[in-house]
């Protein structure tokens, strides 16, 4: 049979997965492609049994579940997975639990077709990315979302970190706010990386302050709402009267911070968020965020995954996702709002 698939492949200029994919009635082939290997194995008369086949397996990998923002992406992908006759497996890494590198083996060992990774070791600057080029090396399609490395090969699908703290920054500065801080997680990730990049762009833009006046006003945490609680408490204590966080949890543990030392959100310190998770808008006071284009993120991924399974890969590059301000109930204006001068834009 093997000889077979080499002939069809062969005439058509294809690879013999290419072809197994397309005489199992896989979806995510090239309709050229498809056609092409169609007519190879109709002209070396080559009859294939049809199999009784499960939809093909793809599998997610996100990190906890806790933030609200990784469910949402997943529940995206997954639909967009099912639409297109596969069957998305989540693989969910918790503290304590399997790691990324085992949940990978778990789902190659399952057969899978393809592989998204979330938020995982490729936004992690000090990890090795020897475990994406084994991946590669078994013809393993996969796609990462939230990171980038240019050392991997592969799809990227990212919000635009820097553009959000832009936003964020201009919105409390035209509410009058000039000690604006930001919480963060750890800064070996990817995205606290560029989100702080942006966020010194914005203070310099819309503030005059210099990259090391920007810096004092960064707080690094964990990505949780304790982790917020912390990171803000440091930076009411520096004269904050506004912090952006870098997660919806993060702000609501902020907005905990400032209640804790008897101050009012927003009328004492303003808070943005970021992501625009489920249930934020019922938050008290709702919250002030920059909202992740979750469907359309979630809908290229797939999108990049089919076409590199189908074996038209898509290019090596960041698909970048421009976020946008959804201004809630958690800002408002700053103490010197009433005497700052009128700043042209």
């Amino acid at each position: 049979m093997t000889t077979r698939l080499a002939d069809i492949a062969a005439r058509a200029g294809v690879s013999k997965a290419t072809v197994s994919r397309v005489l199992n009635g896989a979806r995510g082939v090239a309709t050229g492609t498809r056609d092409s290997v169609l007519a190879a194995r109709d002209a070396l008369g080559y009859a294939y049994p049809p199999r009784q086949r499960r939809a093909e397996l793809v599998g997610l990998i996100t990190p906890e579940l806790d933030n609200p923002v990784f469910p949402a992406l997943a529940e995206v992908m997954g639909q967009a997975l099912t639409r297109q006759g596969y069957t998305p497996l989540l693989a969910t890494q918790t503290p304590g639990g399997s790691t990324e590198d085992e949940l990978t083996e778990m789902l190659v060992s399952r057969g899978v077709a393809g592989i998204v990774f979330v938020s995982g070791l490729h936004a992690d600057t000090t990890a090795g990315t020897g475990r994406y080029d084994r991946l590669r090396a078994q013809r393993v399609p996969f796609v990462l979302v939230n990171g980038y490395s240019p050392r991997i090969d592969a799809p990227f699908v990212s919000p635009d970190d820097r553009a959000a703290m832009r936003l964020a920054v201009a919105h409390l500065a035209e509410l009058g706010h000039s000690r604006i801080g930001l919480a963060l997680g750890p800064e070996r990730f990817v995205p606290v990386q560029r989100k702080i990049e942006g966020f010194r762009v914005g203070m310099r833009e819309q503030l005059g302050l210099s990259a090391q006046e920007s810096r004092e006003l960064v707080q690094h945490s964990l990505f949780t709402l304790e982790g917020g609680q912390a990171a803000a408490r440091a930076l009411i204590d520096m004269g904050c009267t506004a912090v952006v966080c870098a997660s919806d949890m993060m702000a609501l543990g902020a907005v905990r911070a400032a209640r804790q030392k008897g101050l009012a959100v927003p009328g004492d310190i303003s808070v943005v968020g970021f992501d625009d998770s489920l249930l934020i808008a019922f938050t008290d006071p709702p919250l002030t965020t920059i909202r992740q284009p979750v469907k359309a993120m979630g809908q290229v991924a797939v999108d990049a995954l089919l076409e590199e399974m189908g074996g038209t890969p898509p290019p090596r590059s960041e698909f970048v996702f421009m976020p946008e301000l959804v201004v809630r109930g958690s800002t408002a204006a700053g103490p010197r709002a009433g005497r700052r001068p009128a700043h042209g834009h």
